[in-house]
């Protein structure tokens, strides 16, 4: 009876320690970086810190050998034409994504999500790219699949080997990644689970077949093409397919959680280099 009094003590303890930890409007993020960088680094020893850019393909040498396979007649290839025909085809008005991208777009994916100090809020390479469409009167494209995920491969593969560069600068960024946090460690839907149960905590586990991949480099090679759709989808389509596994409801592509969350799972991936898009089951 006294020991299950005790564990029952610290587990509240714990409990109202994780809670105030997330209430803390003062969170770190370069310690939240360090600290979760570190518990994978820790976990795989093993695995270079940059080859945390393949995902499960980084921990299971077999699920590798047959990742690599593929990625000699890599299934994104015509995605990556596509995008780069579609990124200089001129819009109605002459003009074209060059002229309203930061920077021109190319070589920039692995700075986004960037925070907006104007707009008050983050700004994902799929928003920037609908952004620019509509400043040229075009019409926004879906935010799931298709021309978008394109357009997306495209600018990912101009952007490989560029190490992941989040910056968060202002009060605005940080209530945004503090948001991101806090929804990649509530439990939601009808299974009660959290982004970090089976990314963190049960990361290189075996669940309905599937090894769980490690959370850190999940950002790194999106847009993809999945076996399982038959065709190209962006992180935002992705998100959609866990909440439904938690039989949750998914929230809009692009709308402010799944950005927010795309804001911290980035920032928790700076320093490993792009490598989308990428291929997956």
């Amino acid at each position: 009876m006294l020991n299950t009094l005790l564990k029952a003590t610290i587990t509240g303890l714990l409990c109202a320690l994780i809670s105030t930890v997330y209430a803390d409007s003062r969170a770190d993020p370069r310690a939240d970086k360090d600290a979760f960088q570190g518990y994978f680094k820790e976990k795989f020893p093993s695995v270079e810190f940059n080859d945390f850019q393949n995902g499960v393909y980084a921990i299971d040498p077999a699920s590798r050998e047959q990742w690599q396979e593929i990625e000699e007649f890599p299934p994104y290839e015509l995605a990556i034409k596509e995008g780069q025909k579609l990124f200089n085809e001129p819009f109605n008005n002459g003009k074209t994504y060059v002229d309203c991208l930061p920077d021109g777009g190319i070589g920039t994916a692995q700075s986004y999500p960037r925070f907006d100090r104007e707009k008050g809020q983050v700004v994902t390479l799929a928003l920037a790219i609908n952004n620019c469409r509509v400043a040229n009167n075009e019409k926004r494209l879906p935010y799931k699949q298709g021309e978008i995920a394109a357009l997306l491969a495209y600018l990912a593969y101009t952007s490989r080997g560029k190490p992941f560069e989040i910056k968060i600068e202002t009060d605005g960024a940080l209530a945004a990644y503090q948001k991101g946090k806090t929804f990649y460690y509530a439990r939601r839907g009808q299974l009660n689970m959290a982004c970090a149960h089976c990314h963190v905590d049960n990361a290189g586990k075996v669940m309905r077949t599937d090894i769980l991949s490690p959370g850190i480099g999940h950002v790194t090679h999106f847009p993809v093409y999945r076996a399982r759709w038959g065709s190209m989808g962006t992180l935002h389509r992705r998100f959609e397919d866990c909440n439904k596994k938690v039989r949750a409801k998914p929230f809009k592509a692009q709308g402010e959680e799944y950005r927010n969350l795309e804001y911290f799972m980035a920032y928790m991936s700076n320093g490993i280099g792009a490598n989308g898009p990428g291929s997956r089951q």
